[in-house]
């Protein structure tokens, strides 16, 4: 109908705080007159948010700035590099603040590379991928008894020039920035942005009673789930007392007199085979120790801190990942992640 407005929420991806609004909308959460063209997200369990941008690929979105109209992306299998050679935002939306050139070389992996750094995810057995931004490094690589070629010139999109003459892992989020539509206006004076109205899809600031309404009703949720919580936690401790304490009187009954107790049946385990557990998604951490899934430190099995080198494991929908030794053992033994207790679909 002409003149209808359009009631739009802010919307959640799980436990993930990034508020989903427009001009960004959820896929099969939000209608499309909640979003502006190409800024679809998609939801992942249990709490990424993806964005797919044309002739460039898959992201992950780690943060979206309304007030500033800057969203920061990476990449979820940790090896931005090998997308760079295909990034292109000419059908999108969005823009970067500037390109700068990087060279990267193909080196013998037997070559002596002194402190500089090579990219491990491009990187194999035979050869080491470095990338540099400096001319006078690449040539020097080149020209002396290295061994190294140059293997490919990518344009990089960083949020600043520099120059420090060493290698890079190419790494880094990028900054993406829209400036259609331009909301920073509803922003700074405290009001969100959206159409005026179904039709005319003319972009206008509103009040911010209707973003306000999912927060209060999430504040909302939180109050009712303490107020279940605490009376539910109290009988709970209660209970356990009480059992343990009947335990604790019968066992002392029992240390008077022999008892004749009958076999107990071996619990089942019920694990993945290791060729299930291979096909989940392996990756070796870089310098920035970033993960392919959750921007975890540490393992959650072992509460061991992630190191540079280590050899990580991720289950695929979740994107929990782990020490790769860790996980290989606890799939073993159990079907679900350790974490969430999902059950990963197998990848064939």
């Amino acid at each position: 109908m002409a003149g209808e407005t359009t009631d739009c929420q802010s919307s959640y991806c799980g436990d993930n705080l990034n508020p989903i609004r427009f001009p960004f909308r959820l896929i099969d959460e939000q209608s499309e007159s909640c979003g502006f063209r190409g800024f679809n997200l998609r939801c992942v369990f249990p709490n990424t948010i993806l964005i797919n941008l044309p002739r460039a690929g898959e992201f992950v979105v780690r943060n979206i700035d309304y007030n500033s109209q800057v969203m920061q992306i990476y990449d979820p299998l940790n090896c931005l590099p090998a997308k760079l050679s295909k990034f292109n935002l000419s059908n999108s939306p969005f823009s970067v603040s500037y390109y700068q050139y990087f060279t990267l070389l193909s080196c013998p992996s037997d070559a002596n590379l002194f402190v500089y750094k090579p990219i491990e995810c491009l990187s194999n057995s035979s050869f080491l991928i470095l990338a540099t931004d400096s001319k006078t490094f690449a040539t020097s690589m080149t020209s002396n008894e290295t061994g190294c070629v140059v293997y490919e010139r990518l344009s990089v999109p960083v949020n600043q020039p520099y120059d420090d003459g060493l290698t890079s892992q190419l790494n880094e989020d990028i900054s993406l920035t829209w400036g259609t539509p331009d909301c920073e206006y509803c922003e700074a004076n405290g009001m969100s942005c959206g159409y005026e109205d179904i039709t005319s899809k003319t972009i206008t600031c509103f009040s911010n009673n209707y973003v306000d309404s999912a927060t209060n009703g999430f504040s909302k949720f939180i109050i009712i789930a303490f107020a279940v919580a605490i009376p539910a936690m109290t009988v709970l401790a209660i209970t356990c007392f009480l059992y343990y304490r009947d335990r604790l009187m019968n066992r002392n009954r029992r240390s008077t007199i022999t008892s004749v107790t009958d076999p107990v049946e071996p619990s089942i385990i019920v694990g993945l085979d290791q060729a299930t557990i291979e096909s989940y998604t392996k990756v070796v951490l870089g310098e920035s120790k970033r993960l392919p899934g959750h921007d975890d430190a540490t393992c959650p099995i072992c509460l061991s801190e992630y190191n540079v080198k280590e050899t990580v494991r991720c289950i695929p929908e979740c994107l929990h990942c782990f020490h790769a030794d860790c996980i290989d053992e606890w799939l073993k033994m159990n079907g679900t992640c350790p974490i969430c207790r999902n059950s990963p679909t197998v990848i064939k």
